[in-house]
């Protein structure tokens, strides 16, 4: 098998091993790192991490299939979810993703033909105050409506992906990984804190016209 890690990333992933006292606790880094470096938990990633932490291919692969954050297929650049959980259903989730189906000529867990954007609906995404709740490479948009969700894919695929409800716009899922895995962002140079650089400030309401017209006053005040 050949390493799927170059040199500078099996340092990495050895240095995210050497933060626990027992190796198989950061499995699930790992396989962060494997889809940052792969775009999705490849045959070879389960393998690495695998001979890593000294477990079998089946145990690596149980975990991978659990979480539903890990994908077996190759995602693309960006990871839209529509949540269709009650909270989201009740305030129009379904027409939101029904939608964006339409629109992107997709269902759940394809990928556009350009490879811009992987759609999926998923689960509750612990954020019922904002329903709809859509989310990018899992940044959140609150109160996205059917016509919202449209133009927020269209910025998406073109590059122009506009700030969520709180944080950084999302530069891509592989990315997003990267920092998932512990590591930070990939590229110095990239928007938004390191994991250890939180602040009170994530948790407060967004404020007054955050996002491209999803986080309204009306939001702020009911959230307040």
């Amino acid at each position: 098998m050949a390493e799927l890690f170059s040199s500078e990333l099996r340092e990495k992933a050895e240095g995210l091993v050497g933060r626990y006292p027992v190796g198989r606790s950061a499995l699930l880094p790992l396989l962060h790192l494997v889809q940052a470096q792969d775009g999705h938990i490849s045959d070879d990633g389960i393998s690495e991490c695998a001979e890593l932490l000294a477990l079998t291919k089946a145990e690596v692969n149980a975990v991978a299939t659990f979480y539903t954050m890990y994908k077996r297929a190759p995602l693309g650049r960006h990871l839209v979810s529509v949540c269709t959980n009650f909270s989201c259903k009740v305030r129009g989730a379904q027409e939101v993703y029904d939608r964006l189906c339409e629109h992107l000529g997709v269902h759940h867990n394809e990928t556009t033909p350009d490879g811009a954007i992987t759609l999926e609906h998923a689960e509750c995404l612990g954020n019922c105050e904002g329903a709809p709740v859509v989310t990018v490479d899992y940044l959140n948009y609150e109160c996205v409506g059917p016509d919202e969700a449209v133009e927020l894919v269209e910025r998406v695929a073109a590059g122009d992906v506009p700030p969520p409800t709180r944080g950084f716009p999302s530069p891509g899922i592989r990315d997003i990984s990267y920092r998932l895995a512990g590591l930070g962002p990939r590229d110095p140079a990239d928007p938004g804190r390191t994991p250890d650089q939180a602040t009170a400030k994530d948790a407060a309401p967004p404020p007054p016209g955050a996002g491209p017209g999803f986080a309204t006053e009306a939001v702020v005040a009911e959230s307040g």
